[in-house]
């Protein structure tokens, strides 16, 4: 799997004091800016790891080699860990440490329960409001790109694709407030996680849902859409239903 070049993996960008002036309002300022965008830089960079395979579900993260990797203070990965704890990205441990987040199958379902009614929502508005001609060929393109998981696309492209399509999905129906209350993140966690216990059958009918949902969108059809959304979940259901129990295990350990 290749391992991509992203700019946030870089290190922070010193403030600088201007023509030699102390200025220790405006440093304490350009200091609070730096640390929230490092704290932003290294949540990125964790999500980014998750969604490329290097970094799994279950997995310890070792605070050491976390300073070192994004080049960031114990303080600010400890702030930026508590971050990603909130949004269930992480787990924090009292005793052990941080862990990439694992899902048991409740908490799958509790997910798609929420994903649901809001992608059905993205898909019907969507199809309602139409896009441009280039965002609807951008669509079909896209979700054929997503059916080549079940020819065996890797899962980081699959997740970026997955996350494109959704976003363009939002763009096109126009309700901006989507694209902040979707939990894709999370989304991406439980799909990583349960990548290599899935049949290549399962990868690719959840894989070909897109297909159709895209189809009813560009048809300008907003009720096929959202029915097509529908039966994707349902796919999805009755996937993580008959997943076997180990996959759900939690690794904290």
């Amino acid at each position: 799997m290749p391992i991509w070049r992203v700019p946030w993996l870089r290190g922070p960008k010193r403030a600088s004091r201007d023509d030699g002036v102390n200025k220790p309002e405006i440093m304490a300022e350009a200091d609070a800016d730096e640390g929230k965008d490092t704290i932003q830089r290294l949540s990125d960079g964790i999500i980014y790891c998750i969604r490329s395979g290097q970094m799994v579900p279950g997995q310890h993260l070792v605070e050491a080699d976390l300073t070192r990797r994004f080049n960031v203070s114990r303080g600010s990965l400890r702030e930026g860990l508590k971050h990603l704890a909130a949004d269930g990205i992480v787990t924090l441990t009292r005793f052990r440490g941080a862990f990439i987040s694992a899902m048991d199958r409740k908490a799958v379902h509790d997910l798609l329960d929420v994903l649901e009614p809001l992608c059905s929502l993205a898909a019907r508005l969507a199809a309602e409001q139409g896009g441009t001609p280039e965002q609807m060929e951008t669509l079909r393109l896209i979700a054929q790109d997503l059916g080549k998981r079940g020819a065996g696309a890797q899962i980081a492209s699959y997740l970026e694709n997955r996350r494109h399509f959704y976003d363009l999905m939002i763009e096109m129906g126009g309700n901006g407030e989507l694209g902040r209350v979707i939990p894709l993140t999370r989304t991406d966690l439980f799909r990583a996680q349960f990548d290599k216990v899935q049949t290549r059958d399962q990868q690719k009918r959840h894989a070909n849902g897109y297909a159709k949902i895209a189809e009813a969108v560009i048809a300008r059809d907003p009720a096929k859409a959202e029915k097509a959304v529908r039966k994707h979940f349902a796919g999805t259901r009755a996937t993580v239903d008959v997943l076997p129990e180990q996959a759900f295990s939690e690794t904290y350990a």
